[in-house]
């Protein structure tokens, strides 16, 4: 038996116990990236959805992901979902670089009917173990990874009619955060997005910018990197409906620290069914990574690189093109200490045909 074989079949060996579902294998042709594809949480009878809504956090190998727990009715023209049950918001933790799981189900979220208050203390952004989560018009906090929350609490509405908040920030210092989040249009229609920051730890938080302007379809779910002092880049979620009905990212930057936007590029195509989310983050070596769910055939998650903050994008990286139906994706990402990249995302195959959450371990120095 050859070296190659042995390394195979020692890969295969090590992916499997280690709970991964499958290896992927490149198409002809294509020179993509070694993927290993694991099962974060199924349950029989439920909808797993949506970590864009929720947030990644990670401490090293330690990583932490929420997700929404539904019953589960088979549409294919909306969310399968059953409307008439509740709804849970958990989480999942991996101590192992995302190669396994266990669910956790804060306290703080098991009741969405708690009100939320306005914060009076300070929270310090830059403590090793802190975590915010934002959601519709409340954040949450934590000093030990997630594990404990404090809130809920207010977030202002800035002048708008509504706020629909998922988590996005920027730390800056102690008490220094940029927050980026999406209000309703001036027709309150969903959406616009903009970006926020407080200098006191949370106790204030004041407009800074809009990003974009406002548009005829939606602009709406921002992933935020800073590139420098001065300067950050946004991916955006945009749809508009039309001829083609198609959803796609756009790339914003700003040069002086989040007081004005200028629209920089197209990264990706998201395809129909109102698009998908992007989650972008930045690697140690300079380069952006964009990951996102497709939305038409072949349904599947895939990712761009940029070289030059943005700028240009490379050719799609597919991640997963097994997807059984439209409803997948919003992805949510970390970068590994080893460098490797942890997609996190919703999913539905012909063999796991109820939403689950999924991920995808893979290196962006082998594309």
């Amino acid at each position: 038996m050859s070296r190659r074989v042995i390394l195979i079949h020692v890969l295969l060996c090590f992916f499997m116990v280690n709970g991964c579902s499958r290896l992927s294998e490149p198409s002809a042709g294509q020179q993509e990236p070694v993927i290993g594809n694991v099962i974060v949480y199924k349950e029989p009878g439920k909808f797993c959805g949506w970590p864009a809504n929720n947030g990644i956090w990670n401490w090293g190998n330690e990583i932490l992901v929420g997700f929404h727990l539904n019953y589960y009715k088979e549409s294919l023209e909306h969310h399968s979902i059953d409307k008439d049950k509740p709804s849970e918001r958990v989480m999942a933790r991996s101590y192992d670089g995302g190669v396994s799981w266990k669910l956790e189900k804060p306290e703080a979220f098991s009741s969405t009917k708690a009100k939320p208050v306005w914060f009076a203390g300070q929270i310090d952004f830059t403590d090793p173990n802190f975590s915010l989560t934002c959601r519709s018009e409340r954040f949450y906090f934590s000093y030990d990874r997630g594990k404990n929350w404090n809130g809920p609490f207010k977030l202002p509405l800035f002048g708008q009619d509504d706020v629909m908040a998922r988590t996005d920030y920027v730390v800056d210092g102690r008490y220094d955060c940029h927050i980026f989040l999406t209000a309703t249009k001036t027709n309150g229609r969903e959406g616009r997005p903009f970006c926020v920051r407080t200098r006191d730890g949370g106790r204030t938080m004041n407009f800074v910018s809009w990003i974009g302007p406002e548009p005829t379809g939606y602009s709406i779910m921002p992933s935020t990197v800073r590139i420098s002092q001065s300067k950050l880049v946004t991916a955006i979620r945009r749809y508009e409906r039309g001829d083609i009905n198609r959803g796609w990212i756009s790339i914003y930057e700003s040069n002086n620290n989040g007081d004005s936007w200028r629209l920089l590029s197209k990264a990706a195509s998201t395809g129909a069914h109102g698009g998908n989310p992007p989650c972008m983050v930045k690697l140690s070596d300079g380069r952006l990574c964009v990951t996102y769910g497709y939305r038409s055939k072949p349904y599947g998650i895939r990712a761009k690189m940029s070289n030059d903050n943005g700028k240009t994008w490379s050719e799609i990286i597919h991640l997963r093109e097994d997807g059984r139906t439209w409803d997948i994706g919003y992805t949510r990402t970390v970068v590994r200490p080893d460098g490797k990249l942890v997609t996190i995302y919703y999913y539905t195959t012909q063999e796991n045909p109820e939403q689950h959450i999924a991920a995808t371990i893979w290196d962006p120095d082998k594309i």
